[in-house]
């Protein structure tokens, strides 16, 4: 892969991965140790984290389609080694919350997929990204359901900050993409 052409996003748009048994099965080995290599690299990567975890869910079943998707996110990760974080110092520490989630984004259980990360000052701290556990009947309903969650979150961090003499009298703000 030293030699591949980089692309600027890490899963083709609308790509639906399956356990399609009629596609060609490939080395389950070598493909676990690639994913394993690549959930290592969300600790510092949270660029790939959902494609991370969307290539896991497929390690007992693999085929030729999770191989290709996972070589599109060495080509993602070839073209973005230039992209970091930057750490800024703050004068006032907010915690702010962001989110989002897809509407049946798995295929095979219709569930649907939530992420969401929290910022205290200019740091990522805290971050999450997880199936839903119940089957959503519409768009709005996939969103209540991680607000709900993302909310019960983000008291519990409140609740923390606190004992850590880091009161936070304002709301904590909420960005998603509805």
């Amino acid at each position: 892969m030293e030699s591949c052409k980089p692309t600027n996003i890490p899963i083709a748009h609308g790509e639906k991965l399956t356990r399609n048994e009629d596609v060609e099965k490939i080395d389950e080995r070598s493909y676990k140790s690639l994913v394993r290599c690549l959930l290592y690299l969300t600790a510092s990567r949270l660029d790939i984290m959902f494609v991370a975890s969307l290539l896991s869910r497929f390690m007992h079943c693999c085929n030729v389609n999770h191989l290709k998707a996972t070589k599109r996110v060495l080509r993602y990760i070839k073209g973005t080694l230039d992209h970091g974080v930057k750490f800024m110092r703050t004068e006032k520490i907010k915690l702010l919350r962001y989110s989002d989630s897809d509407w049946v984004g798995s295929s095979e259980d219709i569930k649907s997929t939530s992420n969401y990360f929290f910022t205290l000052g200019s740091s990522v701290f805290c971050w999450s990204l997880k199936k839903q556990e119940t089957v959503s009947q519409k768009t709005a309903e996939a969103e209540y359901v991680k607000a709900a969650t993302v909310i019960n979150q983000a008291i519990w961090l409140r609740k923390l900050l606190n004992d850590l003499n880091l009161k936070k009298e304002e709301a904590t703000k909420f960005k998603c993409d509805n």
